[in-house]
């Protein structure tokens, strides 16, 4: 009996495929990785991405150089990541609301979809302020801010940041107006806020986490529906026992590698997300410690679990006429 050429040939294709696959998942690199922080150190992005950062290192056997390069809102670094060689040695991190939201304010020409996308914990903001200022809870903070417009400063890590995203979605909710005290990172806006330089802000509760168990801020409320149990400190109450219906969409934080690079890089660090961050100790330690949700994903899942948030910024930020670019017209439709 003799076989069809034509078998064999699918065959040998199938063979040629399923080898491809296997070596595709075996991505050895031959040099440390340049890993950027577009942020300034201490901040949610840096504190994160150090910690997953040395759980790849274990995986890959290989060194991750994490570099901070903060500016124009996490862009800057961001953009060196994206026009670096796509040889999978250059990778950044950070909010997937930022990177979404970077092309309709015109800092970046890529979006969401020109990414690999390799998530770990999701965060929540909180509204946090100096001990010494009088505000007991969320509605004495609302009441002062609508009666003194524009005046209440309120530190965040810059435009569309993780704290100027929260400000503006209670800004919208309730019509208050504030002075927004723009700084280089999550670190220096909570310890601007620490020090008395702003009364408040509105930076994520991982960033806030030490110094509200030190009673240096005083929480009133998370940006949320949702309470928060911080570890060492107890509940921080939702924003919607203030205001009814108020929400807020999940905030992503991961590593991102730009598309273009080659596959076995891409299926290395899948097989690594799969097997080893989605089991990781050190992350989920992390994440129970800080107030953040372990949330390991990759590939479709992530993207489709970001966009919410990338949508709810990028129309918030155009409709707020910070935006250069209609969402729109590069794929983000109307919530």
């Amino acid at each position: 009996m003799t076989t069809h050429p034509a078998r064999l040939l699918l065959v040998a294709a199938l063979l040629a495929a399923s080898t491809g696959s296997a070596l595709a998942q075996n991505w050895k690199p031959t040099r440390p990785i340049n890993l950027i922080v577009p942020w300034a150190p201490g901040g949610s992005t840096d504190q994160i991405t150090r910690v997953t950062a040395a759980e790849l290192e274990k995986a890959l056997g290989q060194t991750i150089v994490v570099v901070n390069q903060p500016g124009a809102s996490g862009s800057i670094g961001t953009k060196s990541a994206f026009d670096a060689p796509r040889d999978g040695y250059t990778w950044t991190a950070g909010a997937a609301q930022d990177l979404g939201t970077y092309q309709t304010l015109g800092s970046l020409n890529a979006n969401i979809k020109d990414w690999n996308l390799f998530l770990t914990v999701a965060n929540i903001q909180v509204i946090g302020v100096n001990p010494n200022t009088p505000y007991q809870n969320a509605k004495q903070l609302l009441d002062a801010m609508k009666a003194k417009p524009n005046a209440i400063p309120v530190a965040t890590a810059g435009v569309t940041s993780a704290g100027h995203n929260a400000m503006e979605l209670i800004a919208k909710a309730t019509g208050v107006t504030y002075r927004h005290v723009t700084y280089d990172g999550g670190n220096p806006a909570v310890v601007a806020t620490v020090s008395g330089e702003a009364e408040v802000t509105t930076q994520l509760a991982v960033e806030q986490a030490d110094m509200i168990r030190g009673k240096r801020l005083r929480p009133l409320a998370t940006v949320s529906d949702k309470a928060l149990e911080l570890e060492g400190y107890g509940s921080i109450p939702p924003l919607s026992a203030t205001l009814p219906g108020f929400t807020a969409p999940a905030n992503y934080f991961g590593i991102f590698i730009p598309k273009g690079v080659p596959d076995e890089v891409v299926k290395t660090v899948e097989k690594i997300w799969a097997e080893n961050i989605a089991k990781s100790e050190a992350i989920k330690k992390y994440a129970n410690s800080r107030g953040a949700l372990f949330a390991p994903s990759a590939g479709e899942a992530a993207q489709k679990a970001v966009f919410p948030a990338i949508q709810a910024n990028a129309w918030l930020l155009f409709n707020g006429g910070k935006a250069k670019v209609s969402p729109d017209t590069v794929g983000i439709p109307k919530p």
